[in-house]
């Protein structure tokens, strides 16, 4: 038997059989090569057939076979195997197979004989490619489906199914498993084939990138940030927990907010604020817009919120009375929020600077109520990043996220991969929903729209003061 050099965070996967095995981490971690040498080896004492995916892959040059070619020429050194060009043939007649998923989804169906499965960027794989392949491969007993990714998104299929899930266990243990999953994280210290060049690579990155351009390269965390985006990573990240890093509670208003969506592929979302502190956001994928609506409007009562609002610039319109029924009976104020209508009190200044003359109104600022409100929360952002970093600002002026909130990783991908909009006016302006899913093939951003609506406060409605009665002159019946 040929010796092979095998990164130790790999054993778990020759020693257990899972059906779902993932192994994620950032550059340099050394999974394909790991993987090429563990599937060589099964292909050499199991006689076992290796079926290879990639979501897109136009030739054999974009496949694993240049991998498997190192695994049997330059590390394991075998002898008797055939390098033909398009597969890999093992004297025991074990071949590989490689196949693109996006290009013949259908092509999937034919993984069914195999016994091990290998999907090479699994982070690019579509949720219609995760989808077909897993029961096609596990129907098989004893078949397993191996992962090896770069994470990208938080947002992204393979993210939010084989990541999303588990991240409080891998982020304190680097491991996950069940009856199902073996989930390893693995980066470049785990790499027995780490060397100097790369070493010097890494130093580089590590004192000229942002850290979170640095810990998505590197260390395998999410890359939920686009090109001038509204909030960077870095900024959320210290918003997490603020409150409880900083010596501030949540005191203050009690609001919620619901961004509505019908059947279809969009969530619902809902969010709560107690004063600066963020501490509930949830989504919800099934039901119709008025079942999300009594979804939102029961957690607002359980929230005992004093305020409520909605996104009325779709179907939302027609929520109002819906809305009014539900929480009658409770204090809380209504409000329905149109992000599409001018900024609120467009002649105010904003952002106002003592001593500077000129400066611009709200409406001279921002495109609508919805970049207003945006940018408000933006604000709030960068000032808690500053307040991290030792700069003191109002308690009153912050936003801290906790840490508990169910749906905080994808609030995360939405609000850090939301692009500003170029505005010929030099106005604030944020790309519409359709043109985030149409241009840049991001999902409807509906948690952090139900967080951006939570910056505007409703009017707290007048008393309404009881006219006195008259009285009569004494002595007069």
């Amino acid at each position: 038997m040929p010796k092979m050099k095998l990164n130790a965070k790999f054993l778990p996967f020759l020693e257990k059989h899972k059906p779902i095995k993932v192994a994620v981490g950032g550059r340099g971690s050394g999974k394909s090569i790991g993987f090429g040498d563990m599937f060589t080896m099964k292909m050499e004492t199991e006689c076992a057939d290796i079926y290879c995916l990639r979501e897109y892959q136009d030739s054999i040059s974009d496949s694993v076979h240049r991998v498997f070619k190192g695994s049997i020429q330059d590390r394991l050194k075998l002898e008797g195997w055939t390098i033909h060009e398009n597969r890999i043939v093992a004297p025991s007649g074990a071949m590989t197979a490689y196949k693109g998923a996006a290009r013949n989804p259908d092509s999937i169906q034919s993984a069914q004989g195999y016994k091990y499965s290998w999907f090479e960027e699994g982070h690019r794989a579509s949720q219609s490619s995760i989808d077909k392949l897993l029961p096609t491969i596990i129907r098989n007993p004893g078949a397993e489906c191996w992962f090896s990714a770069n994470p990208q998104s938080s947002g992204d299929p393979f993210s939010k199914r084989f990541i999303v899930p588990y991240k409080k266990q891998l982020d304190r243990d680097g491991i996950y498993e069940d009856d199902v999953h073996l989930i390893v994280v693995v980066n470049w210290r785990d790499n027995p084939w780490w060397n100097e060049e790369q070493e010097r690579l890494r130093q580089w990155d590590f004192e000229n990138l942002s850290r979170a351009k640095y810990d998505h390269i590197w260390e395998g965390a999410f890359l939920d940030s686009v090109e001038d985006p509204l909030i960077l990573a870095e900024w959320f990240d210290s918003c997490i927990d603020a409150h409880k890093k900083l010596g501030f509670g949540p005191i203050g208003i009690r609001y919620s907010a619901h961004d509505p969506s019908d059947e279809g592929s969009d969530s619902k979302g809902y969010a709560f604020r107690h004063g600066s502190v963020v501490l509930d956001v949830q989504e919800k994928t099934t039901g119709n817009v008025n079942e999300g609506c009594d979804w939102a409007t029961g957690l607002a009562i359980n929230h005992n919120s004093d305020a409520f609002t909605w996104d009325c610039d779709g179907m939302g319109v027609g929520l109002g009375r819906q809305v009014s029924q539900s929480l009658s009976g409770h204090a809380t104020r209504v409000a329905m929020f149109k992000g599409s209508e001018g900024p609120d009190n467009p002649t105010a200044i904003y952002n106002p600077v003592e001593g500077v003359s000129h400066q611009k109104t709200n409406a001279e600022a921002v495109k609508n109520k919805r970049a207003q409100y945006y940018l408000t929360l933006r604000d709030r952002i960068h000032r808690t990043f500053k307040a991290i970093n030792g700069q003191y600002c109002d308690p009153d002026e912050l936003i801290s996220f906790d840490s508990s909130i169910p749906a905080l990783t994808t609030l995360r991908s939405e609000l850090c991969r939301m692009p500003v909009k170029p505005n010929g006016n030099g106005r604030f302006e944020l790309y519409t929903k359709d043109v985030m899913k149409t241009k840049f093939k991001f999902a409807s951003p509906n948690l952090a729209d139900a967080v951006m609506m939570l910056m505007r406060i409703p009017e707290a409605p007048q008393k309404q003061f009881a006219r006195p009665r008259p009285t009569r002159p004494m002595g007069r019946r």
